[in-house]
Parts: C-alpha cells; structure tokens; sequence
C-alpha cells in the first residue's frame, strides 16, 4: 500500500472516532493541508517538511547518515519547503550547507557539464 493510501486509511479511522461534526471540520482542514492548493496549506506543508531536516541536523545527522544520503537527494526531496515558504527554505539550505561541513550530508554529486 503507498504511503498516500495508508495516510487516507489512517485520516479515516482517525476522524471517524470524532463526533460527525467534529470530524467533518478537521477532515476539511487535514483535506486542505493534503491539497496544498491555499497559501495556509502550503506553509503547512512547509513546515511538516522542515521537521525532518531539523531533526537530523540536531542529532548530528541522523536519518542523512543512515541511509547515506546525499544533499542533492534532500535538496530534491524537500525543494516544496519553498513553495510555502522562501525563509523556510533559506534555513533548510543553510542546515544542508552545515551538515555537508560536519559529514552529516554528503555533497550533492558533481553534475557534467553539457
């Protein structure tokens, strides 16, 4: 089951222990956030986003070190940070640039020139 599908079953289970009123409000606003098509949304979206990032920063790597990620992988996967917002995502690639420094990320590969 992608991760899409199991996020929806898990919205549906969730919202139906709420009282119909009470699950109808907070389905409406977790159905915005999943669009991301509101500024309100897409800052959101920006947010949940950052969370990770600042987590494996703060734990001197993390996930990032686990994996072997690379910073041109994290670049690609949280670039959205920008669409909600520009500062969020100027600190995003400040962390990037200082988890490079500390080994944490390794250096996005060199790209061949055309």
């Amino acid at each position: 089951m992608a991760q899409a599908a199991r996020e929806q079953a898990a919205a549906d289970l969730l919202f139906g222990l709420l009282p119909p009123e009470q699950a109808a409000g907070f389905r409406a606003i977790w159905d915005e956030f999943e669009a991301a098509e509101t500024p309100d949304a897409r800052f959101a979206k920006a947010c949940d986003r950052l969370q990770p990032i600042l987590l494996n920063h703060a734990v001197g790597g993390g996930t990032w070190t686990d994996y072997d990620f690379d910073e041109g992988k994290e670049r690609a996967l949280t670039n959205r940070i920008a669409l909600g917002s520009p500062a969020l995502w100027a600190a995003a690639e400040a962390v990037f640039v200082d988890a490079v420094a500390n080994g944490w990320l390794k250096p996005a590969p060199a790209r061949l020139e055309d």
